[in-house]
């Protein structure tokens, strides 16, 4: 009679500062675009939850905002939940790259040393790697933390990725599965509808426009073959309205194609989307509106 194979699951929990490929890296282990992707630092809003199992293990990756030192409520409520994230978390995987440093007070190492958890430090990029650049930015952060594993990896070219995947198993605890096999996330299909939106207009519009904006999918109808969508966009200010829609309306017209495009991608499935713009008067420095969006305090 054969020993049945021991099955490990937990929560990895993946941090670190805006803009160093946290969503990329989640998105390449997992094997499916969960969490949108720009240039643009603070692109992650939300924690999101990327699933991947197999027969003996299933690792529960939480894709997490940018750590930044909170202005105003939206980027209390992106802290709450990297902060969310490291309290269940099993192991956390540090994502940093070759251009980020080490500032005074940095909140991404406070919140790192509060960790009670093994840390897999993951130096991203390497792919932009030149001469020894790679190896001296990881002494550099060593001078710092005390991780319990360092991985080089390019999340954009899926460098290194099965020594970084073999390594999370090695740090995961026995435990069963805590979601069906077959669930790839926690997040419903309205939810990475009003994200992919979302990311288009970050990919359309320069400055403060993009942060300004929310996404709210208000009706989402499917059949056989159609997906009916209506999305609501917010902005903070009129004349954050009227550069949104552009003359002639060609600028929200341009995000409804690009967007559609990416949704029938994304869902497989003929869809039809409609758009409309609309002001809620500094919305992210409101409790109450930042509920209506979503966001949990």
């Amino acid at each position: 009679m054969t020993e049945q194979k021991k099955h490990k699951a937990g929560f990895v929990s993946i941090i670190g500062k805006p803009n160093v490929g946290k969503s990329t890296l989640m998105n390449a282990l997992v094997g499916e675009r969960l969490s949108i992707i720009t240039s643009k630092a603070q692109t992650t809003r939300h924690r999101i939850f990327g699933i991947i199992s197999g027969d003996d293990f299933q690792v529960v990756y939480s894709d997490t905002p940018g750590i930044l030192k909170p202005q105003y409520e939206l980027h209390k409520s992106m802290m709450d939940y990297v902060n969310s994230s490291l309290e269940d978390a099993d192991l956390v995987l540090f994502v940093t790259d070759l251009y980020e440093k080490i500032e005074p007070e940095d909140p991404a190492l406070e919140r790192l040393r509060k960790s009670n958890v093994p840390v897999i430090f993951v130096m991203n990029k390497i792919d932009l790697n030149k001469g020894s650049q790679a190896d001296d930015k990881i002494s550099y952060w060593l001078e710092h933390i005390n991780p319990d594993k360092v991985i080089k990896v390019s999340a954009l070219e899926k460098e290194n990725l099965e020594e970084l995947f073999s390594s999370i198993l090695e740090y995961l605890p026995e435990h069963p599965a805590y979601f069906p096999k077959e669930q790839l996330t926690d997040r419903p299909e309205r939810f990475f509808g009003a994200e992919i939106i979302r990311e288009k207009i970050f990919l359309n519009y320069k400055k403060e426009v993009p942060y300004s904006c929310e996404v709210a999918v208000t009706d989402f109808e499917e059949d056989d073959k159609i997906i009916r969508m209506r999305a609501e966009i917010y902005v903070e200010r009129k004349s954050q309205r009227a550069i949104l829609i552009g003359h002639k309306g060609a600028a929200i017209k341009k995000v409804g194609i690009e967007a559609r495009k990416e949704l029938e991608a994304f869902f497989m499935k003929q869809v039809y989307l409609e758009t409309y713009v609309k002001v809620s008067d500094d919305w992210r420095k409101k409790e109450r509106s930042l509920k209506n969006f979503g966001y949990d305090r």
